[in-house]
This record gives C-alpha cells, sequence and structure tokens, in this order.
C-alpha cells in the first residue's frame, strides 16, 4: 500500500480551481481525471465503475 501525498494532492486541486475560477472548464474536468487516475493507480484500484460506489443520480 502506498501513501499519498496529500501536500501534493492539494496543490494538484488547488490547480485545477484555479482553472476553474479562469473559466477553462475542460480543462478543469480534464486535470480532475488525471489526478483521479494516479491516486488510483498509487491505491493499486482500476478504474472501472462497477468497482466503486454507484454514481449519484446529479453525476454524468
Amino acid at each position: 500500500m502506498s501513501t499519498i501525498d496529500a501536500q501534493a494532492v492539494a496543490q494538484r486541486i488547488d490547480t485545477v480551481l484555479d482553472i476553474l475560477v479562469a473559466g477553462d472548464y475542460h480543462s478543469a474536468i480534464r486535470n480532475l481525471e488525471i489526478l483521479k487516475s494516479e491516486l488510483l493507480a498509487q491505491n493499486g484500484a482500476d478504474n472501472t465503475p462497477e468497482n466503486g460506489q454507484p454514481k449519484a443520480p446529479w453525476e454524468v
């Protein structure tokens, strides 16, 4: 099991927030997808939705 660097994750989230404030929603979403896949890879989990929790009705 790997440890996740909370400071690095917080910095990446802060960058995504800056991108959102700038109005570039496509880039912000893409950055979140990349961050998610990296975190799942560090955790050793695969990226299939069937293995995770069902999405809430407001999630696309």
